[in-house]
């Protein structure tokens, strides 16, 4: 029987794998332990297949994670969505291992995220990811993945969806909510995958340590909690597991932070998303709203 945390529990970024990874049996530990809802983000193209060379390379990866949302949502109290993109990595790939230069690294990237955009256009997703590299690169990439982010953020303005960002560690993004803002979009559906408990700009996504999410619960600010769950066997132990939000959304009931936890589980995912982690529980519409 699934634990009833008396709230919906969502995790707002890990990936599912059901070919090679855990797949339906991290959605039931998440489950069991009073998790409701999921965000599923694709995970990187080149997991799951070979490097893409065109547009058409993407939509497998695309099709293989609405096709575990669809499974983990009849396995939930609440409902499972999906978020696709571009990993900000494949640009080192393909410039590094692949020999492409800057500029047609930067195209193809874009055109995985139009055939993203039809995904969301379509219904069948809820929103993009996007980004730029954690990790050093040439001043050619970087511009090149700024190019990349803010062509998400025009899809966002398009298509009124939210954008999830990979990048760097920062407590401040402003510049990048800036960059939204400035391609129509709303800097709240700009979402900080793998954020500190402190940020400035974009919503941030909170990783769910426990310092981490106690900042982000006493700043009284909108946020998201997150795993990163990357469900491959050859790195079990990698990020967080997929008990670990309910286990903390819990702890922090517990610690007394109610009104957080309606926050990060309730109230942004509505302002973010459009989404109603209430009436989407069993018994309630099923439809994002």
């Amino acid at each position: 029987m699934s634990e009833d945390l008396g709230t919906p529990v969502l995790d707002n970024h890990l990936h599912l794998d059901p070919e090679h990874g855990r797949g339906m049996a991290a959605v039931d530990d998440f489950a069991r332990l009073g998790g409701t809802h999921l965000i599923v983000v694709n995970k990187p193209s080149w997991h799951l297949g070979p490097i893409p060379s065109d547009a058409a390379d993407f939509r497998p990866v695309f099709e293989a994670t609405v096709d575990a949302v669809s499974e983990a949502s009849e396995r939930l109290r609440g409902r499972a969505w999906a978020v696709l993109g571009v990993h900000p990595g494949l640009i080192s790939r393909l410039v590094d291992d692949e020999g492409y230069d800057t500029q047609a690294a930067r195209d193809l990237l874009c055109e995985g995220l139009s055939v993203a955009a039809e995904f969301v256009a379509d219904g069948r997703a809820l929103g993009l990811k996007s980004g730029r590299p954690h990790y050093d690169v040439s001043d050619a990439v970087w511009a090149a993945s700024n190019d990349v982010m803010c062509r998400a953020f025009e899809h966002g303005a398009e298509l009124d969806c939210a954008v999830q960002l990979h990048t760097e560690a920062s407590e401040d993004l402003t510049e990048i909510a800036e960059w939204a803002a400035d391609a129509g979009m709303d800097p709240e559906h700009v979402v900080k995958h793998y954020a500190s408990g402190t940020l400035a700009g974009p919503t941030p996504s909170v990783m769910s340590e426990k310092d981490w999410l106690r900042t982000a619960a006493e700043r009284g600010e909108p946020f998201l909690m997150e795993t990163d769950f990357v469900d491959d066997p050859e790195k079990p132990g990698m990020v967080l597991g997929p008990k670990t939000v309910p286990r903390r959304v819990r702890w922090l009931l517990e610690e007394g932070y109610e009104d957080a936890m309606w926050t990060a589980h309730v109230e942004t995912p509505r302002a973010v998303y459009d989404i109603d982690t209430e009436a989407t529980l069993s018994g309630g519409n099923s439809e994002s709203a």
